[in-house]
């Protein structure tokens, strides 16, 4: 496992449009355009699922960076109370259209993640379903301090985050090192474990090699080797760092 070199190719996280991604008006960022946004599976992460069925969620659950809903509504069906919070207000009436469709109560909000205006000291459980690598670096550490606001002692927080592995080939900054984990969410929350994990795309595996080759002109095709599950979408390295609230 290594930090990609210097030599890779950047690209900045603020050219990524979330609310043409969600609403379907435009490109995720440049030319690369997906018909649904890639990380909407249309249900919950197998990861998240597995978290949960090994008891590792309790009492009332914040899904921050809910997206689409898939993990939150899940979690609701399962029988906790779940607040999905997002910063893309098409996200936010996308995922509330899939609750109310299937006769499930979720709360969603639309905040900032790195402030969480508005919301108030009740979560005992965080869920973070690929959010932490889409914020800027100069940014994670208000959101570890955000989310320990809102939290109740003794919290535990789930972060699912693309994790820095050559073999992956995802290009910085969507890369996220256990350094960088650390050093932003060490000060409020006590981490227990950073474990590395398969996290499902809605992209086939032949199209994500494809946009990833795009990303990192300068690597050669053959280095980009992406898993596939049973249906054929691909699968990222990420890392689940698991914590508790300080």
């Amino acid at each position: 496992m290594t930090e990609q070199d210097s030599a890779t190719p950047r690209f900045d996280l603020s050219t990524i449009d979330f609310d043409a991604v969600y609403s379907g008006d435009g490109p995720m960022m440049g030319d690369i355009t997906f018909e649904r946004p890639p990380w909407d599976i249309d249900g919950p992460q197998p990861v998240v699922v597995a978290c949960e069925q090994a008891g590792k969620f309790t009492g009332e659950v914040l899904d921050i960076g809910s997206g689409a809903g898939g993990n939150a509504i899940a979690l609701a069906q399962r029988g906790y109370s779940v607040t999905g919070v997002d910063g893309s207000a098409p996200a936010v009436r996308l995922a509330s259209d899939r609750a109310a469709q299937r006769g499930v109560n979720v709360r969603f909000i639309v905040a900032d993640a790195t402030r969480l205006d508005g919301i108030e000291q009740q979560f005992d459980t965080v869920l973070d379903s690929a959010l932490y690598h889409c914020l800027p670096p100069d940014t994670r550490a208000a959101y570890s301090a955000s989310i320990h606001r809102v939290t109740n002692p003794g919290a535990q927080l789930h972060i699912f985050c693309f994790a820095d592995v050559e073999e992956g080939a995802i290009p910085m900054p969507l890369t996220v090192s256990k350094n960088d984990l650390r050093g932003n969410l060490a000060p409020h929350w006590d981490i227990t474990e950073i474990a590395l994990e398969q996290y499902v795309t809605a992209v086939p595996v032949d199209i994500a090699r494809e946009e990833f080759a795009k990303l990192n002109p300068a690597v050669d095709p053959a280095r980009i080797t992406i898993g596939s599950d049973e249906q054929g979408r691909a699968l990222l390295p990420v890392w689940h760092l698991e914590a508790t609230r300080k």
